[in-house]
């Protein structure tokens, strides 16, 4: 009987897992995410599936409350995580790092490390985060070699003027699940595209964190404001707009 529970789990594990599908191209708005509720905290999903460079992608959104108990100390076994802060004061722990860092930030997580994060602010705390797991075997090595964990504070980056606004650089990096990782946050300070429509072997994914824009994928334009996000696929021709003659700024983040 143990033997066949045992080949049940696994058929069921293996059947949930066959079901991903590709994560699909276009906007996902922050306001039409289903919110789930808990003790002093809520979630949001995102999407999950896969990509051409992950066999498991998955992008959630967590609130903390003032005063939520942070959870036990854990660490992810064979997946890696990028935090983003979206609002409040995060004490972060990962390894043995602790930072308190505020919105803007992001922490970037390998395999295996031991990380907790906890609300010391006066309102509640919203992040983002990004988990996945490589088609290729993971290289805990490269990732040390690279400078292992990150916790980066915003005002930690200086900030580079250029003719239509300014970009802040996070990381341009390996990791432990990725040959090349790359992430920075643009500000176009007037209406008007950022670049030239282009494409790119990377997946790529933009989160508006001020202003209203556009974006063309593929030859759809779909609309964003603050906290939502557009996600091209490998090789799908886009470019984003700011809509407003008014600032508009947004994470970018890519990898192979």
């Amino acid at each position: 009987m143990k033997i066949i529970l045992a080949c049940l789990f696994h058929f069921i594990a293996l059947s949930a897992f066959t079901q991903l599908h590709p994560v699909q191209s276009g906007v996902y708005h922050w306001n039409d995410l289903p919110v789930t509720k808990g003790d002093q905290r809520e979630s949001r999903k995102i999407t999950a599936g896969t990509t051409p460079e992950f066999e498991y992608f998955e992008i959630h959104a967590t609130t903390q409350e003032k005063g939520a108990l942070p959870k036990p100390a854990h660490a992810q076994k064979d997946r890696e995580e990028l935090i983003i802060v979206k609002e409040g004061t995060m004490k972060c722990t990962v390894g043995n790092q602790t930072k308190t860092i505020g919105a803007g930030s992001v922490v970037l997580i390998p395999p295996q490390e031991l990380q907790t994060f906890e609300n010391v602010g006066n309102g509640p705390l919203t992040y983002y985060a990004c988990v996945f797991r490589s088609k290729k075997p993971m290289d805990l090595e490269r990732s040390q070699k690279a400078g292992g964990e990150l916790i980066l504070n915003i005002d930690s980056l200086p900030f580079k003027k250029t003719e239509k606004g300014g970009t802040r650089k996070y990381f341009d990096r390996a990791t432990a699940m990725c040959e090349y990782y790359e992430m920075h946050v643009t500000q176009l300070d007037h209406a008007g595209p950022s670049h030239a429509p282009h494409q790119h072997v990377e997946t790529e994914i933009i989160l508006i964190t001020e202003g209203n824009t556009s974006m063309v994928i593929d030859g759809k334009t779909y609309t964003g404001g603050p906290g939502d996000l557009y996600i091209m696929e490998s090789g799908k021709m886009h470019g984003i707009t700011n809509t407003a003659d008014k600032p508009c700024s947004y994470f970018a983040f890519k990898w192979r």
